[in-house]
């Protein structure tokens, strides 16, 4: 065996039984106006999903608002996130959130919308760093789609998310997702300790879209002239996917806006 696939397949190896103190998703944040209606979806795939939808009341809604995503309380005490971390995290989300919302609805002020919609991400594991350059550099000289991941490096995201009838404020869709990042597949490791969290924040918005979706209602054009989410940067960002081709790693990509910083304090 090439002495360089041997070192690679035993940094590998040596990560995978370093395996980080891991948590768990909670199965119900606070956050969510109600929990009772959730049911668990059948084919969730990699996640865990449970949602609710009021068929009835969906059909109503063509004008959303968005409220800006939050950090539900203790849901990054493992591994505390520094405000700037706070920023990128809830701004993916709520990128996303946009991105699919907006191909179904019209996204309009809270006093022109049928319905807003609310999310919090009520879970946080952080990517391992050290070990995620390790599996990377076993990706070298193992080559595919499918990538091997030691259990340090392994991250997570857990969202919450409804939508709330402007009328009465009564929530006609809700769900509640996670995700961790899986040892072996096509999850890609990161050298940011946000790279898992980014990463899930798209397929769950995607998930999140489609439970507050009437059935049958049609896509709708994306103008970039008029696009409501162009505030977040363009949709698809190559820039990311073309570095990652090359390091096998996640690669974030910026959605251009730094937090505000905080006044100076008074003399």
């Amino acid at each position: 065996m090439h002495p360089r696939l041997t070192r690679a397949l035993a940094i590998t190896g040596l990560t995978l039984t370093l395996g980080a103190c891991a948590t768990a998703a909670p199965d119900r944040s606070g956050f969510l106006s109600g929990y009772e209606g959730l049911q668990a979806r059948e084919k969730g795939g990699r996640a865990k999903i449970r949602q609710f939808r009021d068929p009835a009341a969906l059909d109503a809604v063509r004008r959303v608002a968005l409220t800006p995503a939050v950090l539900s309380e203790g849901a990054d005490s493992r591994s505390p996130l520094t405000p700037e971390e706070r920023h990128v995290v809830l701004r993916e989300v709520d990128a996303q959130l946009c991105f699919e919302l907006s191909e179904r609805f019209e996204i309009v002020a809270a006093e022109q919308a049928d319905a807003d919609v609310r999310a919090a991400v009520t879970w946080f594991e952080p990517t391992g760093r050290i070990a995620s350059a390790a599996s990377a550099a076993s990706g070298f000289f193992i080559p595919g789609p499918i990538g091997l991941r030691a259990p340090g490096t392994l991250g997570g995201l857990g969202v919450e998310a409804e939508m709330r009838a402007t009328s009465d404020q009564r929530q006609i869709a809700a769900i509640a997702w996670a995700r961790r990042a899986m040892a072996v597949g096509t999850d890609d490791p990161s050298l940011s300790r946000m790279g898992d969290a980014l990463q899930f924040a798209e397929p769950f918005a995607d998930v999140a879209a489609e439970v507050m979706t009437p059935k049958g209602l049609k896509s709708r054009k994306i103008d970039r002239q008029t696009d409501p989410c162009k505030a977040y940067g363009d949709r698809f960002q190559p820039g990311g996917m073309i570095a990652g081709s090359i390091t096998n790693l996640y690669i974030p990509d910026s959605r251009g806006e730094a937090p505000a910083k905080a006044p100076p304090p008074k003399e």
